[in-house]
């Protein structure tokens, strides 16, 4: 009897979990950001063919065959399309430089590519003078027309800054700084699927997290009707 692979098997119930989660949100038209563990090819066919959405995702070694491409290609790249200046604001100075390329649209192994991109971001400390840069690549099924350089690193920053402001609301709501969730890929797994329902929250409207979280603890069909999961779900998925 073959055996599955554990990684197919974890992207097929990745892929599982994130289209029913996202089918009552109204996403047409929108810009869908996701780090690494959602760059999936059966996710981007759903945002884009299903769901008449965009993406925009950031390749990591999940993807290694799409990351070395895109990596090969920026290995000597030309003149940057954009570069951004952060203030100094929170101690550090911040720069941003972005190479988009639409060469490896029909090269590529992944569904309707627009655009690829590669992020450069450096940082000085100004207390102690540290710099540190890193470099992330990504792609998107916004073309040129739709996002230019400039609006795909917006969009990549706005990423970021949800981001940041999970970490905020992990904390407080969660106490996740104390958990003792520390064994294996633990305490990555529940970060992620906490992460994913402050951001379901969100998406209703609500201003108040917490308070939202406390009216839904431990009521798991209210959760579904908040989700507009069920049947007869419609007025309760409205509720705020």
């Amino acid at each position: 009897m073959p055996v599955e692979n554990s990684e197919e098997v974890k992207r097929t119930n990745e892929i599982k979990m994130a289209a029913p989660l996202l089918d009552p949100i109204d996403i047409e038209g929108k810009n869908v950001t996701g780090d690494a563990l959602l760059a999936q090819r059966k996710i981007a066919e759903y945002l884009v063919d299903t769901r008449n959405a965009n993406y925009l995702f950031t390749i990591k070694g999940n993807q290694q065959g799409l990351l070395e491409d895109i990596r090969l290609f920026f290995h000597k790249p030309a003149e940057p399309n954009f570069i951004h200046v952060q203030p100094p604001d929170h101690g550090r100075i911040e720069t941003r430089t972005i190479w988009t390329t639409t060469q490896l649209n029909g090269y590529l192994d992944f569904p309707h590519v627009g655009q690829v991109f590669a992020i450069q971001r450096d940082r000085i400390h100004k207390k102690t003078g540290e710099f540190t840069s890193e470099t992330v690549y990504g792609v998107t099924s916004l073309t040129p027309q739709q996002a230019n350089a400039e609006q795909l690193l917006s969009i990549n920053r706005g990423h970021w800054c949800i981001e940041n402001q999970c970490h905020w609301s992990l904390d407080w709501n969660y106490d996740e700084d104390r958990g003792r969730i520390r064994t294996g890929y633990g305490p990555e797994n529940v970060s992620r699927l906490r992460r994913f329902a402050i951001g379901l929250i969100k998406s209703k409207g609500v201003r108040n997290v917490a308070q939202k979280m406390r009216q839904l603890n431990r009521k798991p069909r209210l959760v579904l009707d908040y989700l507009g999961m069920t049947e007869n779900s419609c007025l309760c998925s409205r509720r705020k």
